[in-house]
């Protein structure tokens, strides 16, 4: 029996609502990005990126305008996390695992230096809603994984939505407290904490339902082999 062969670096094709003007700008700009810069440069980038975002928050609980740095932040991350693989397969020099490992697991620290940067800014009762959204994001990322091990099919967009919309969504948020002030953040938690619930619930009943066909459709296979 051939032993498939490793698809972690071939996401599944994008269904983000950006995700056709994303793909056109990241092939018009990789072959361009200077020699020097390898994919895996990139990928490392986001260690500094997540430093700078807990920073960030931490100034501006002094400060609420120090949150354009973090905005900055979210730009550059969604720069260096779009154009690692892409570098890498342009160039044929990618890691593939290498690049599948860190890459994702980077993609965790990066939102959990959001969500500590944020911790900084709220009161302590919505300091305790924000860190109940850490588990729930997270619950996307090990669905993702596992349907991966599951399928050998990697998909990172789920209703319509991917990393480079959730960036967007942050920037907005950034702005609105800017503007309105950290308040209007706290009152909306309980809302966003109840609608991530509710979209895992409805990835969660569609991954497995999928992967159950998918079982049921080798055990059919399996027994015609035998028969």
């Amino acid at each position: 029996m051939m032993k498939e062969p490793f698809a972690g670096d071939k996401k599944l094709p994008m269904t983000s609502i950006l995700a056709k003007p994303e793909r056109a700008f990241i092939d018009y700009f990789v072959p361009r990005v200077h020699g020097a810069i390898e994919g895996y440069h990139l990928t490392l980038m986001t260690i500094p990126w997540s430093a700078g975002m807990v920073l960030f928050g931490y100034l501006a609980r002094g400060d609420v305008r120090w949150l354009w740095g973090s905005c900055v932040l979210l730009f550059l991350q969604w720069f260096t996390d779009s154009f690692d693989g892409a570098l890498g397969r342009y160039r044929n020099t990618g890691i593939p695992k290498w690049g599948y490992y860190m890459d994702h697991f980077l993609d965790y620290i990066f939102m959990c230096s959001i969500l500590a940067g944020y911790s900084f800014m709220l009161s302590p009762a919505a300091r305790q809603l924000l860190f109940l959204i850490l588990p729930v994001y997270g619950a996307f990322m090990v669905s993702s994984y596992l349907s991966f091990a599951a399928t050998n099919q990697f998909k990172i967009t789920y209703l319509g939505l991917g990393p480079t919309e959730l960036r967007i969504i942050l920037i907005v948020v950034n702005i609105t407290m800017m503007s309105f002030g950290v308040q209007v953040f706290e009152a909306a938690l309980p809302f966003i904490l109840a609608v991530l619930s509710i979209g895992l619930c409805a990835v969660v009943f569609r991954t497995q339902r999928y992967i159950w066909k998918a079982d049921m459709e080798d055990r059919q296979r399996q027994s015609g082999d035998r028969g």
